[in-house]
Formats: C-alpha cells, structure tokens, sequence
C-alpha cells in the first residue's frame, strides 16, 4: 500500500461527501424530497470519509486516527442523523440550508485536518470512553439544534404578537415552523437529559481508568460543561426553568464541551505544531 492511498481515497470519499452538501443547501425551499434525497447521500458518503479518516484506510501505518476535526466531524454527522430521523415524522423546516452547510464545513476541516495516529491507549476501556464522549457530544449537538430552533420559534411567535391584536389559543401552541412549541422543548431536554447520562458515564470512565488522573484542559472543561447541564436540569426540575433562560444553559455548556477535547486539540494539533514548525 502506498503513502499516497490514503490520502488519495480520504480526499475522494470527502469530496463527494462535500458536493452532497453543498447541493443539498442550494436546493430551493419547496423541493423537500430532492433537498432530503441529496442530505442523505452527503450524510452516507460523510460516514464513509469519517470511517476512511479514524481507521486510517489505505494508510501504510495501522492504527486508530483522531484529533479535533474527526471529533467535530463526528458531532455534525449524529447531529444529521438526528434531522434526518426526525424529518420523517415531524415536519422539520428552517434549519435545513444550515445543516447541509454545517455538514460541508465539517467534512472540509477534517479533510484538511486528518486525524493523528493514536496506536496506543491508556486502557482497554479507553476507546469506550472515548465513543460515549463523541456520543455525549452528538445527543448535546441536537440539543443545541432544538434549542436554536425553539428561540427562533419564540422570537417568531413574540414578533407576531407585538404586530397583531394577539393569536388564537391553537396558534400560540405551535411553533411558526411547523412545530408544537411544547413538544419541541420536551425533544430539547430529552436531548439534554440523554447526552447527560452518556457524559457522565464517560467523565466516570475516564477518571477510573486514567493513571493518573489530570487535570488538564479537556478535564476541567469536561466536568464544567458536566456542571452546567446539571444545573439545568436540577433549575428544569425544582423552578421549571423554560425558554430563553433554559437554552442560555444549554448553549453555554455545548461551548464548554467543545473547548474540552475539540479546542484543546485544536491548539495541540494546529496552533502548537505549526509554531512548532515555524
């Protein structure tokens, strides 16, 4: 196997990958089943580059391969499928241009940011602490998609109110774009409450197997976003904490987790090593 394969087949997988998406966001707004139909093979030909990247296919050197990019790829790509399960159901509309977009950018930074070679691990346990961190990261991702969504649909609402004599009971229910306001918080804290769970079990995981534990940057951010989303919920629980006050928390905790193992590899492997080269 040459030196070349494995770039070779990263840079064609990604690049079929990223004109998926792109297609997908120029589609105009009514073609539902053409945008959905181009979404799903960005997302497939997505899965196929992030697998080619991690496993190191076609690369003379085995072993697995991670680094912020893939991390961040990975994110995007549970936060897709979310949509794209979702949007069988209930009728998903506004954030579709941004998803494809994001979904582009994702597959554009881990093809110029491939992950770096990771044969060896602390622990056995320690490549199932590293898939319930990804995870965590995805179920908080689709959070922050229903969060983003219900303040839109909040604003929405408010700026109907303050234009018009007031909104009939039936229409105040419902989100301008197509969803139950109430159903769509319901999702936005299931999503919280799940990536929770799975945090919490990785953080655990981590601190048992790890010799010795360390505080460094992805710990600290780790246990602090861990810290925020368990206010929320607690404030959710015990002072039925809603609406912008409720997505606050939970935007401020997506950005702890993100500096915790994507921000602290991206100085690693970018900023550190091309001061390094330079």
């Amino acid at each position: 196997m040459t030196d070349l394969a494995f770039p070779t087949l990263l840079s064609g997988v990604s690049a079929m990958a990223l004109l998926a998406y792109v297609v997908a966001a120029l589609i105009p707004g009514g073609s539902v089943g053409a945008f959905r139909a181009s979404l799903i093979v960005g997302w497939v030909l997505h899965a196929l580059a992030t697998v080619v990247d991690v496993s190191g296919m076609g690369s003379a050197v085995t072993g697995a391969r991670f680094g912020f990019a893939p991390a961040l790829s990975v994110t995007l790509w549970l936060v897709i499928t979310v949509y794209v399960a979702e949007s069988r159901f209930l009728p998903i509309r506004g954030v579709r241009r941004t998803l494809a977009l994001l979904g582009a950018f994702a597959v554009l930074l881990a093809l110029l940011f491939p992950g770096e070679l990771r044969p060896h691990a602390g622990s056995p346990w320690a490549p199932i602490h590293w898939v319930l961190g990804i995870a965590s990261y995805g179920l908080f991702g689709a959070a922050v998609l229903h969060a983003a969504m219900l303040n839109r649909a909040d604003r929405q609402m408010r700026q109907t109110l303050s234009e018009g004599n007031g909104l009939p009971r039936v229409a105040l229910s419902s989100a301008p774009m197509g969803l139950p306001l109430m159903g769509l918080e319901r999702l936005t804290f299931r999503f919280v409450s799940a990536g929770f769970v799975v945090l919490s079990v990785a953080i655990f995981l981590g601190w048992l197997f790890s010799d010795p534990w360390r505080w460094d940057h992805k710990a600290v951010f780790s246990i602090l976003g861990w810290l925020v989303y368990a206010g929320l919920l607690t404030g959710r629980r015990r002072f039925g904490w809603r609406g912008r006050q409720a997505t606050r928390w939970v935007y401020t905790g997506a950005v702890l987790l993100l500096l915790a193992y994507v921000g602290s590899r991206f100085v690693h492997d970018v900023l550190l090593n091309r001061t390094a080269g330079s």
